[in-house]
Formats: structure tokens, C-alpha cells, sequence
């Protein structure tokens, strides 16, 4: 089948022995029913597994027994495991068959290369292609799944009702009148109302959408589910709150990654064909990522709820933590010999024989990683039902100011030597660090294989950004800036423009381009979206000049002037959402003054020096402002923090002032010499290349203009001469007339070609 640009599609090559043939039918026994993929009646055993791992570890900790003290009955407290476990399997299966059909699989059984935008014609026949049997598998399962998911999340909402408040499920108009106080007036049933409501909408969503781009919209959604299950976890309620509730954010989301992919794999297994190699190599990637985040988060979390190593090793809790550690070790090597042996022996060819036995072991480790990751994920929800061997639980009695606006102890008063002594982990922003230097690292070796070059100051940069990042999110600038309106405009004025600066001279997205191979079967992967992104609707208006400088200079404003800025302050979430605005409003607007990244468009140099220079007048007038307030911004919050340091409240937020005027005008001046910088070596390069392209063509353009002179003189010449006439008679008696020749011209002046003193 020709496409429609009648280009001829990409064949793949066959081996260079012989073309390996397909395996018509498995051989009896089990070695023969893993031969051509994973049988549907298997798939359960991996539901069964999860169930036998629920049912041990509330039997080894004893959280199933009947409780003293309002008993909700052996229905809600063997329900509410199950229904969890269920719940927690569906949605990492939706989140996995997403991310299957958007970065993975291809969606045409006929490979070809993803079309742009500029390649649209012809676009009704092109929606007869038929889909590639995968993903149509796959979004199947992403829909009966969502069904399930959205099925047990009711349940788990109902149920955890009855085992709060101790009252067993029941139908009547007084059970179902608190239900519903408790879904939406308490913290714990209004998260779960969330988590309900976002897998309604990803199901009927993944029901009626079927383009890859549109498919990110159910994705996200499915994503944020994991908020308010990370806001309302088990280690939610611990001291260290915003670590404990940042690790089990990183924990579900990398679990829900590699158990998902699993799942769909074992799902998929029997329709793979010819893709098996490639679909195997690029989820073993994502599995690496989610490997470390599991592993990661899961000692950070641990570490929060167990202090110290009798409890881990003599206490059910801990016995659990090392059972789960030994599984995630084992997936762990059976991910490396995947990665190691499997994926090059089924992508290099091997003789009929040898594929064979290779496909097989594929699918038996598969199906043995599905197993454990069954049992392992039973064992989490047990955990979660189990009490910790000692509660770091804040005692509300005990409580400071400090304690109940910011969920940590009042911090010593601040010193210039504390701003880098003093640190409080934001495990997100570390991991995104991490993550993001090791993809930063994984493109710089493909470029150094292939030869390529680049820039040492900009990897310099990235890092130093990255580095900053970690620091203005956990260092000094975060611990101070919970109590401390000055150390929080440090924070927020750094997230703008100092941690923005060197990330965005590191050219990521260039970096992203020219290592990464372009795919050729039709899925989009992360260079594909990365141009998806860039030539969007939606990337032309947030990176326009003028949007991004109205984004930079305006949202001060509207945060500050408006209850965001409380929100902000009082909630974990609304703080989190503060640095990633902030952020990628100070990355969008430097990337558009000097970045060199792709972007639709970029103003002419004048126009950036002008929007710099308006940027810097509106911070001006922002920081004198706020110096000269003399109402307290968010003063339920910092009035009432009880600092017995410092200066107070208004005193500190008038200093507050100076540094936004302060800290942001520094680095907008480097900026704008950064853009004239840019400028003059723009000019230079421009005239070196006028200059090449004349010593190329013997400056024709040079010969042009002076000809171009010459012809204009020659011809003012001529009509001079045409103007003129014969002299005047009385001209001829006039002492300044030159003497005529004998042949009536005057002396002195030159014979016009045909008069009549030329000679022929």
C-alpha cells in the first residue's frame, strides 16, 4: 500500500541470514503457550496474585481484625483492601495503555512516517488506514479498565466512609446523608470524590477519543488522580509532610508506569508481530526512569515512617518494607536482562530456531514480572491498611503557630550562614533534577557516538540551573521562605530569573533533536512530540514576545494581589503549582530574549531590548510597591507566624519589596546584554557573509552597483548634451566665451561622437 504522498513506505530489513518466520501455532505444554505471547486465561493470575498479597500481609499485621473502637463489620474491613488493590491495578493499567497508544505503539498497521501539518492532504483517505491490531488491544483495555477503575474508586469512597467513622454499609437515608457531609465537606472524601470524578471523565474521554494528540487530555486527567491519593496516604500525616507526600506522589506515578506497562504488554503480547522489538525497547526505557522513582521514593517514604533498624527488621511494618524491597530488586533484574539480552537478540536477528526460544523466555519472564508485581502491589495496599511500628504523627496540642501554618517547627533565626545550612527536601524538584540531568547526560553520549558536537558552556549551564533549581526548592530559600516574606521573594524572584537563565542556555529541546532518532513506523515518541509541542497552536501563543513578557511581568500581580498568594502559602499543592508557574513563565520569557532553542517566533533585537526595558520599569514599580504598603499581604499567614526573631511582618515585607526590585533587575540587565551580545555577533556574522558570497561570485554585486553609477552618469551626460544647443550669437563677443576653432567648436571641450569634427 502506496501512502498518499506516494512515497513508497520504510521496509524493515531482515536479518542477514534469513527472514524469520511466524510462528504459526505454540507447541502443547507451557514452555509452547508462551511461544507466540501470553494467553488470555493467564492474565489473571496476575489479579490473583495481587489478592494473595492483600490477603498475607493483612494476616501477618493483623490489620484485618476485628477494631475495639467502632467496628465498621468484617465486610468494610475485608472490602476496603480488595476494592483498593482493584482500584490501584485498574488505574495504573489506564495510565499504561495511555501511554502505550501516545509515545509507544504506532497507531497504522501500514508503517510511515508521522505527517506534519504541512502534509494534510488527501486527509480522507487517510482515515481508512486501518489500526494496527496493538492498539486497538490497547484501547480496549484502556476502556474497560477505566470502567473498572471508575467502579472501585466509588467503591473504595463508600468504603472508607464505613471504616472511618465505624458504621457498616448501609442503604439508609441517615447512612447516605453523612455520606454524602463526608464526600463534600471533609478532606479525606472530598480527595476521593476528586479521584472518582477524574475516572469518569478519563473513561469517557478514552470512550470517544481516538486521535494520539487528543489522547494526552485523558492522560493528564488520569495523572492528577494521583494528588489527592498522595495528599490523603499514609504517610500524608507524618512530620515531614511535604516530603512524605512529594515521595508517595513519585511512588504511585512510577509504579502506575511500570505496572501499567506490564499489564498492557502481557495484554498485547499475542498481536505484536514484527513491532515486538522495538515496542520492548522503548517501555524499557520508561521502565528505567520508573525503576528509580519507585525505588527512590519508596526509601524516602520508608525512611519517614520507620527511624530506626530494630523496627525495620523485628516489626511486621518493616518486614513488609523488606519483603516489597526484595520484589522491586528482583523486577529490577529481570528489567537489566531484558535491556541486556532479550531486546538485542530479538532487534539484531537470530536464526528461526533461536528467535523462537527467544520470544519464549521473553513471555515467561513478562508473565513472571506480572506475578510479582501482583503480589508486590497487594502488599502496598496491606502496608497502607497497617500501622507503623512508631507514629511520627504531629500531636495537635503541642502545636506552635509556626506548626500549624507551615506543618514544620519554627526554623532558627536566619543568619547569612543558614541560607545553605539550613535544607528541607522537596523530593519532586530532586528527582526532576535527577531525572532531567540524566536525559540531559543520555543525549550528550549520543552526540559524542555519532561524532557530534556541542557545547561545553551550555551542559555547564543545564547543570548549574539544575543545581540552582534543587536549591531555591529545598535549600535555605524554602525553609525561610515559609516564614519570612523577604526569603519568599528571594525564592520566587530565583524561580523567575536565575534558575530560568541557565536552564534555558542549555538549549534542552536542540539537545532532544539532535540526539534522538526520528521514528519511522508512525508512533510519536518524545521527539516527535517535542515538534508536535513547538509547531502548536497553544506553543505560538504562550511563546509569543509580547504573551510571554505580559506573563512575566504581569502574574507578580495577580499572584500577589490576589488570594493565589494565600493558596499558595497555606497549601501544598497551591505551592507546587506557584513554582512550576513561575518557572516556566521566567524559562518562556528568557528562551524568547536569548534562548536558542525553536520556537515560532522571535522579535527583532530592538523589540527584545524594548520588552526588556518595559520588564524591568514594571518590576521597578512592582518592588517600590510593595515597599511602600502599608497593608499586610497574607496576613492571617505571616502576622500570625510567632516568630520571636526578626523583623516584623510589615517591616519584612517592605524589604520584601526592595529584593523583587533588586533581584529582578540584576539578572534582566544581564539579559540585555545578553541580547545585544547577540545582536552584534548577528551583525558580524551577516557581514561575514556578504563579504564570502562577493569573494565567491568576484563581488558582482559591488561591479553592479558601481556600474549602476556609471550608466546614471553617463546618461545625465547625455542629456546635458541633448539640452545644450548651438551658442548664442552675442555669446561669441563675450570675454568670458573660450575662442572658437576653425571648426566653430569652442577650444578646450571635447568633439560629441557625430558632430561634426570627428574623425571616422
Amino acid at each position: 500500500m502506496v501512502p498518499d504522498n506516494g512515497r513508497v513506505p520504510p521496509v524493515e530489513s531482515a536479518p542477514a541470514t534469513s527472514p524469520r518466520p511466524e510462528i504459526a501455532a505454540p507447541k502443547p505444554g507451557l514452555a509452547g503457550t508462551f511461544a507466540g505471547g501470553i494467553r488470555g486465561p493467564w492474565w489473571w493470575l496476575g489479579l490473583a496474585g495481587a489478592m494473595a498479597g492483600v490477603v498475607g500481609a493483612l494476616l501477618w499485621t493483623g490489620a484485618a481484625g476485628v477494631q475495639q473502637l467502632g467496628d465498621p463489620g468484617a465486610f468494610t474491613r475485608w472490602g476496603l483492601p480488595v476494592a483498593t488493590t482493584i482500584h490501584n491495578l485498574a488505574l495504573a493499567t489506564v495510565v499504561g495503555s495511555l501511554v502505550f497508544a501516545i509515545v509507544i505503539l504506532p497507531k497504522d498497521a501500514t508503517a510511515r512516517r508521522p505527517h506534519s501539518g504541512k502534509q494534510k492532504a488527501d486527509s480522507a483517505k487517510r482515515h481508512h488506514v486501518p489500526e494496527h491490531p496493538a492498539f486497538t488491544r490497547v484501547m480496549t483495555l484502556a476502556a474497560v479498565a477505566g470502567g473498572v477503575w471508575t467502579l472501585a474508586a466509588i467503591a473504595v469512597l463508600v468504603l472508607t466512609y464505613s471504616s472511618i467513622s465505624g458504621l457498616s454499609v448501609s442503604g439508609s437515608s441517615e447512612y447516605t446523608h453523612q455520606l454524602v457531609f463526608y464526600m463534600t465537606s471533609l478532606p479525606v472524601g472530598q480527595a476521593w470524590l476528586m479521584v472518582v470524578i477524574c475516572a469518569a471523565v478519563t473513561t469517557t474521554l478514552v470512550f470517544g477519543l481516538r486521535n494520539i494528540s487528543a489522547l494526552a487530555v485523558p492522560l493528564v486527567v488520569a495523572l492528577l488522580a494521583f494528588v489527592p491519593q498522595a495528599l490523603i496516604g499514609h504517610s500524608a500525616s507524618s512530620a515531614d509532610h511535604v516530603g512524605a507526600v512529594n515521595s508517595l506522589f513519585l511512588h504511585i506515578t512510577g509504579v502506575s508506569l511500570w505496572v501499567g506497562g506490564v499489564i498492557v504488554l502481557v495484554v498485547v503480547s499475542g498481536v505484536l508481530g514484527k513491532i515486538t522489538a522495538p515496542t520492548l525497547q522503548r517501555f524499557s526505557t520508561l521502565a528505567i526512569f520508573a525503576f528509580a522513582g519507585v525505588a527512590g521514593s519508596g526509601i524516602v517514604n520508608a525512611a519517614i515512617r520507620i527511624t530506626n533498624w530494630h523496627d525495620l527488621f523485628y516489626s511486621s511494618y518493616g518486614q513488609l518494607i523488606l519483603a516489597k524491597s526484595a520484589a522491586t530488586i528482583l523486577l529490577g533484574v529481570i528489567g537489566w536482562m531484558h535491556r541486556t539480552w532479550i531486546i538485542p537478540r530479538l532487534a539484531g536477528g537470530e536464526k528461526p530456531a533461536t528467535a523462537a526460544r527467544t520470544r519464549r523466555l521473553l513471555w515467561q519472564l513478562v508473565f513472571g514480572e506480572l506475578l510479582i508485581m501482583g503480589i508486590t502491589s497487594g502488599l502496598a495496599v496491606g502496608l497502607s491498611r497497617s500501622a507503623p511500628p512508631q507514629s511520627r504523627e504531629l500531636v495537635q496540642a503541642a502545636l506552635t503557630p509556626a506548626q500549624i501554618l507551615t506543618d514544620y517547627p519554627l526554623p532558627p533565626e536566619l543568619t547569612f550562614s543558614r541560607w545553605f545550612t539550613e535544607w528541607r527536601m522537596d523530593w519532586l524538584w530532586v528527582a526532576f533534577a535527577l531525572a532531567a540531568a540524566a536525559a540531559y547526560i543520555s543525549g550528550l553520549i549520543k552526540l559524542r557516538r555519532r561524532g557530534d558536537k556541542w557545547s561545553v558552556l551550555r551542559s555547564v549551564s543545564w547543570f548549574a540551573g539544575l543545581v540552582s533549581l534543587v536549591y531555591i526548592t529545598s535549600g535555605g530559600t524554602a525553609v525561610y521562605g515559609q516564614v519570612l516574606f523577604s526569603a519568599h521573594m528571594v525564592e520566587h524572584m530565583s524561580l523567575m530569573v536565575i534558575a530560568p537563565l541557565f536552564l534555558a542556555l542549555g538549549s534542552p529541546v536542540s539537545l532532544a533533536l539532535q540526539a534522538l532518532t526520528p521514528r519511522r513506523d508512525g508512533s510519536r515518541g518524545v521527539r516527535e512530540w517535542i515538534l508536535v509541542l513547538v509547531h502548536s497552536r497553544y506553543s505560538q501563543l504562550i511563546t509569543h514576545p509580547l504573551f510571554a513578557a505580559a506573563n512575566f511581568a504581569g502574574s507578580l500581580v495577580v499572584f500577589y494581589y490576589s488570594p493565589l498568594f494565600n493558596l499558595a502559602m497555606r497549601y501544598h499543592v497551591g505551592h507546587e503549582l506557584m513554582i512550576v508557574h513561575f518557572t516556566l513563565t521566567g524559562y518562556i520569557f528568557i528562551m524568547s530574549m536569548i534562548g536558542s532553542d525553536p520556537l515560532p517566533r522571535r522579535f527583532p533585537y530592538p523589540m527584545r531590548l524594548l520588552l526588556l526595558l518595559a520588564t524591568m520599569a514594571f518590576h521597578a514599580f512592582f518592588g517600590v510597591s510593595l515597599m511602600m504598603a502599608t497593608n499586610l499581604l497574607s496576613g492571617e499567614y505571616f502576622g500570625n507566624m510567632g516568630r520571636p526573631w526578626g523583623d516584623s511582618a510589615l517591616v519584612d515585607q517592605q524589604t520584601a519589596g526592595g529584593i523583587a526590585w533588586g533581584v529582578g533587575e540584576v539578572p534582566t540587565l544581564a539579559i540585555a546584554m545578553g541580547v545585544a551580545y547577540m545582536w552584534s555577533k548577528s551583525d558580524a556574522r551577516e557581514t561575514k557573509r556578504k563579504d564570502r558570497a562577493a569573494v565567491r561570485n568576484n563581488y558582482a554585486d559591488l561591479n553592479a552597483y558601481n556600474d549602476m553609477f556609471a550608466q546614471l552618469a553617463r546618461r545625465d551626460a547625455t542629456m546635458d548634451s541633448a539640452h545644450s544647443g548651438p551658442p548664442l550669437p552675442h555669446l561669441h563677443n563675450s570675454p568670458a566665451a573660450p575662442p572658437a576653432s576653425p571648426s566653430g567648436t569652442p577650444s578646450g571641450s571635447r568633439s560629441q561622437p557625430g558632430s561634426q569634427g570627428e574623425k571616422h
